[in-house]
C-alpha cells in the first residue's frame, strides 16, 4: 500500500496571506507534485487544520484546492477548524454516532482509523470517554487486523513546551484504553506540531512532519506561543507491506541544484586507489 501524508494546510480566504506566505500557492504546488509523481498512491490523508480561522470562505477555498488531487483523500479536523463548518463544506465526510469526524477504512494493509481530537473553543487536544468507547469498539470489531492510527494532536509530550501545552488532554486515558491493542498498531501518524518528529509511543512507532504552509521553529524553551518559521514545507510518502512501514519525507519546494552522482573520469574505485597510493 502507498499512502500520502500531509498536514496543516491552514487556509485563509482567496487572495489572503498568512505569516507572509500564500497557503493556496503552497498547497497547489504540493498537489501538483503528488499528481506528477505519486498518482498511483492508494490514499492521501490530511491530518487536520485545513483552515486557520475555521470560516466558511477558508473552507470553501481549501475544498476547491483539494479537488485537484488525483489520489483518494481522507480529511481530519484540527484545532483551527470548526467541525460544523467542515461538515457543511464536506457533507460526505464520515462521522461517528456522536457526530465526531472520525471513521475507519479497511484495506489490504489493515484497518486505518481516523480520529477527531478537537474540542470547540480550545487549541488543546480532546478525546473524551464517548470517543474512547468508539475507538475501543473499532479495535474489537477489527479482529486481529493490523491498525494504523491517524490523528491531529499527538498523544505524548514531544519536548517542545509550547506545543506540549496544547497536546492531548486525556493522554493517560488514551494510552490506558489502547494498551490491550498496542501490539496491533503498526504506526501512528499525526499533525499539529509543524515539525519533522519521529519516535515511539508506548512502543508504537510514530511520525509527523512539517506543514504545507508555515512551520514551528525548534525551540525547547518557549512555553507560550511557539516561534514560527518559513522552513520548507513537506509531504510524506508511506510505503507499507506485510513486514515494513517506510516513510519518505519530501520537501516539494526544494529548488537546490540536482546533479548526476554517477562516476566520471577515473571511476570511483580507480580514483580511490590512485588517492590512497599517492
Amino acid at each position: 500500500m502507498k499512502l500520502i501524508h500531509f498536514t496543516d494546510t491552514h487556509f485563509v480566504g482567496p487572495g489572503e496571506m498568512l505569516y507572509g506566505l500564500d497557503p493556496r500557492a503552497r498547497l497547489d504546488a504540493c498537489i501538483a507534485d503528488i499528481n506528477a509523481n505519486h498518482a498511483d498512491a492508494d490514499l492521501a490523508v490530511l491530518t487536520g487544520d485545513l483552515t486557520h480561522f475555521g470560516d466558511v470562505a477558508s473552507f470553501e477555498h481549501v475544498r476547491e484546492a483539494l479537488s485537484a488531487l488525483r489520489v483518494p483523500l481522507r480529511l481530519l479536523v484540527g484545532n483551527h477548524d470548526r467541525n460544523e463548518t467542515f461538515r457543511r463544506t464536506f457533507p460526505d465526510a464520515p462521522v461517528d454516532p456522536h457526530d465526531n469526524i472520525q471513521s475507519v477504512l479497511d484495506t489490504d494493509a489493515g484497518r486505518l482509523m481516523f480520529l477527531d481530537t478537537t474540542r470547540a473553543g480550545s487549541h488543546g487536544g480532546w478525546y473524551d470517554d464517548a470517543r474512547l468507547d468508539w475507538l475501543e469498539a473499532q479495535f474489537r470489531d477489527s479482529g486481529d487486523a493490523p491498525v494504523f492510527l491517524f490523528m491531529h494532536h499527538p498523544p505524548l509530550p514531544l519536548g517542545i513546551p509550547a506545543m506540549d501545552r496544547i497536546g492531548l488532554a486525556q493522554a493517560d486515558a488514551f494510552a490506558a484504553r489502547l494498551r490491550p491493542y498496542l501490539t496491533r498498531i503498526r504506526h501512528l501518524f499525526f499533525g499539529h506540531v509543524h515539525r519533522p518528529v519521529s519516535g515511539s509511543w508506548q512502543g508504537v512507532p510514530f511520525s509527523t512532519l512539517r506543514a504545507t504552509n508555515h512551520q514551528v521553529w525548534l525551540d525547547f524553551q518557549a512555553a507560550a506561543s511557539p516561534p514560527g518559521s518559513h522552513e520548507p514545507p513537506a509531504y510524506a510518502v508511506v510505503l507499507i507491506d506485510a513486514a515494513n512501514v517506510v516513510i519518505h519525507t519530501h520537501d516539494f519546494l526544494d529548488a537546490s541544484p540536482k546533479f548526476d552522482t554517477s562516476d566520471v573520469g577515473y571511476g570511483f574505485w580507480e580514483e580511490q586507489e590512485r588517492r590512497l597510493a599517492s
